[in-house]
């Protein structure tokens, strides 16, 4: 059996082709990208035969097993622990940890959910961290979006049923094989999106949406700029900029990702050009929106660019991050920059100023009655093939630590994002993060290679 064992494709893990191995943990590479549709290695005659045989009980097996732990395998019979992504401590990449955690099982009103893939953004670096506002106690396991399939209900959970394939927020624990979250944070998904694409959905899609229509109430023929065009919600906005008619798209994003975003935007600017008085050379009265997830000095920036009743958004402060730890340096001075806004000023320019969180929006002012109606928009632009999220590749779940790491050391935020499933990590394109679960457990090669091949399909 030993010498029969076969790599599964980009997952790190043995096993033989009838389970008697176990799971060896590999070294992540630090700069390893797998392919979303990798070309299997060639089989042997012997190993395909079997594969052919192998009976629908094994593929449920897979379905609901639980991974590999470094330390041993995790076989199906191991149904009440799972593998997680833990923060030991805030601070660098060394506080993260891949360990084994007892399984949760749903309460009252909540649904349990086996993990296909799950969101990595620029929150949750902030939030590795410990660069966020009333941080919760450690260890903890980061994470706020997933998607996968129903495993287990609790009571009162009506419009569910186990099997269903589903994406959720969650208020943390993501980054784990199987997660538990009210019902009203999960939303399911149509049969022809992947579980990587509505990982890729639910944060992005929905925070664009809200910014875009309930916030700022975008309408035919306005103008918007966005930061960070080349992130994750920034190309979420263009899409959705899309669908109404004359609206005009500025972006400033890294120059690096200007040639894979710019078909996106109308007018693409580098992030440290002056892009004021590039936007003024366009439309010399400004822009109807602002959206600036960097703060700082773009605050200032982007309100003196607002047309008379334009609305600036205010959704993240990246500029308070510029290395793998909290900078008391960054941070002060990202403060410093924001200008003081004086409301009397913004009464007499006819400016609205505003902010937008989606998880305080969700987990602290009950507003999920909203958000799902915004999905259900949502789903309904994806259906009209209006608006898709773009993947770009897989990584593994150990690899979490290298995702994060940009060229300057920094959160590769903007970058793809990645999808996850069972304990891979991929990157959407010009987005950054998600976690995904390859087949692992006990199961001929063949086989891990057929049901991965599927579920990246």
């Amino acid at each position: 059996a030993n010498k029969r064992s076969q790599l599964l494709p980009g997952a790190g893990i043995r096993c033989s082709p009838w389970g008697s191995d176990l799971p060896q943990p590999r070294a992540p590479s630090p700069a390893r990208r797998v392919p979303i549709a990798p070309t299997p290695p060639t089989r042997p005659v012997d190993m395909a035969k079997e594969a052919a045989e192998m009976s629908e009980e094994t593929v449920h097996m897979i379905e609901r097993s639980a991974g590999k732990d470094p330390e041993g395998a995790l076989c199906p019979g191991d149904t009440k622990e799972m593998r997680a992504v833990v923060l030991t401590g805030f601070g660098g990449l060394n506080k993260l940890r891949v360990t084994r955690k007892a399984m949760p099982e749903p309460q009252e009103g909540e649904i349990k959910i086996r993990v296909k893939a799950c969101g990595l953004n620029f929150l949750d670096l902030m939030v590795r961290q410990g660069n966020i506002d009333n941080p919760p106690k450690t260890p903890l396991v980061p994470g706020f979006e997933c998607s996968g399939i129903v495993e287990a209900l609790g009571s009162n959970t009506k419009g569910f049923e186990i099997g269903d394939r589903v994406m959720a927020f969650v208020n943390y624990n993501a980054w784990a094989e199987v997660v538990c979250t009210p019902l009203e944070f999960v939303y399911k998904i149509p049969d022809d999106m992947t579980f990587p694409e509505a990982a890729a959905f639910s944060m992005n899609f929905v925070a664009a949406y809200m910014m875009l229509f309930e916030v700022a109430n975008l309408r035919d023929g306005m103008s918007v700029l966005v930061h960070s065009a080349g992130g994750g919600v920034g190309q979420a906005v263009a899409q959705l900029c899309s669908t109404v008619p004359n609206v005009t798209v500025f972006g400033t994003a890294s120059s690096f990702k200007h040639e894979a975003i710019r078909e996106s935007v109308t007018h693409l600017f580098d992030r440290n050009a002056d892009y004021v008085q590039e936007v003024k050379k366009i439309s010399p009265d400004g822009v109807d929106v602002v959206l600036d997830c960097l703060c700082g000095e773009n605050t200032g920036k982007g309100l003196g660019l607002l047309k008379p009743l334009g609305t600036y958004i205010l959704y993240g402060s990246s500029n308070m991050v510029t290395g793998e730890t909290k900078s008391f340096f960054s941070f002060a001075k990202s403060w410093w920059q924001v200008e003081k806004v004086n409301p009397i000023k913004l009464y007499e320019e006819n400016k609205v100023i505003a902010g937008f969180s989606l998880l305080n929006l969700l987990f602290k002012q009950g507003r999920g009655g909203l958000v799902k109606t915004v999905v259900q928009k949502l789903l309904s632009l994806y259906e009209q093939k209006k608006i898709k999220p773009l993947v770009d590749s897989l990584w593994a779940l150990e690899e979490v630590g290298t995702l994060m790491v940009g060229r300057d050391g920094s959160v590769s935020t903007g970058t793809p994002g990645p999808r996850s499933g069972r304990a891979w990590l991929i990157t959407y394109k010009h987005t950054l993060g998600l976690i995904r679960t390859p087949p692992f457990g006990c199961v001929s090669t063949p086989l891990a290679r057929a049901l991965s091949k599927r579920e990246t399909s």
